[in-house]
């Protein structure tokens, strides 16, 4: 299968060209700065932002699938419109979309939230995410839209980087007690949505993690899986700061889930 994926050079978008190779799929995959290290991807520049670029590489490239798992978290138009225009670009080819989506779409005023739920995001990147996925339903209703959580590998994540600075002092500052998610390992993640896009499904799936933990937990089970000093850690209560966002979301998967063979481990096992 002729697979693109928006924004190869990221975490999911790396582990997705590797698995898609893994499946003898045909590759290619954009950048915006520099292209990826990944062998046998086809590297393509590429601005979300301008549509015109977009439907001509979608033109040119004709594939017969999208993964979207681009974003950037202080640019809207990188995260909304970006979206839309390959959206656009996908349905003029007959391309079969997946758009990776985010729990930050949601306020966390209900805590649980099952597929059904409507955004009510309360940051400017929330905002942003659930106007993407307004826009990709409206342009392209057989599109699957997939909201994840926090994403987590074997070392080499965002937040395992942090938990490695801490406890190492090259940083200092506080894991919350209160800030609650579903994290998901990013194979699991990668193998779902490809799951879901060689499926008959379409529309909105969470694709999360079966356990909902702290941001302390998780840099407990981080720190304890790696052999760190987990009494470095410190902890405190993202509701005594003045950090805005959402404190407690926890998406709820049992639906995405009984579509799946993939299982959808909880942190407290793939880190276990």
């Amino acid at each position: 299968m002729k697979t693109l994926i928006v924004g190869g050079t990221g975490f999911l978008g790396s582990e997705l060209a590797r698995q898609c190779l893994a499946g003898g799929y045909e590759v290619a995959a954009t950048y915006l700065t520099r292209p990826g290290e990944t062998a046998g991807v086809k590297w393509l520049p590429l601005d979300l932002r301008r549509q015109e670029d977009v439907c001509v590489l979608i033109s040119a490239l004709r594939p017969e699938l999208v993964v979207n798992a681009a974003f950037r978290q202080t640019d809207w138009t990188t995260t909304a419109v970006g979206a839309a225009n390959m959206a656009l670009a996908a349905s003029l080819v007959g391309g079969h979309l997946v758009h990776v989506s985010s729990d930050a779409v949601f306020s966390g005023a209900a805590i649980r939230y099952d597929e059904t739920c409507v955004p009510d995001p309360i940051t400017p990147y929330g905002a942003a995410k659930a106007a993407a996925e307004t826009a990709v339903n409206a342009i392209l209703p057989t599109a699957v839209i997939a909201r994840t959580s926090l994403i987590i590998g074997d070392g080499d994540s965002s937040h395992e980087a942090l938990v490695h600075s801490l406890t190492t002092r090259r940083s200092s500052g506080a894991l919350f007690t209160d800030d609650v998610r579903c994290p998901v390992h990013v194979v699991d993640l990668a193998a779902a949505l490809l799951e879901l896009a060689a499926s008959e499904y379409c529309g909105i799936h969470h694709v999360a993690g079966a356990d909902a933990v702290s941001r302390y937990e998780l840099g407990l089970l981080i720190a304890q899986r790696d052999g760190l000093d987990v009494g470095l850690l410190s902890s405190g209560r993202r509701a005594d700061t003045d950090l805005p966002g959402p404190i407690d979301v926890r998406l709820e998967c049992a639906m995405t889930q009984r579509r799946l063979r993939t299982k959808l481990r909880g942190a407290r096992q793939f880190l276990g």
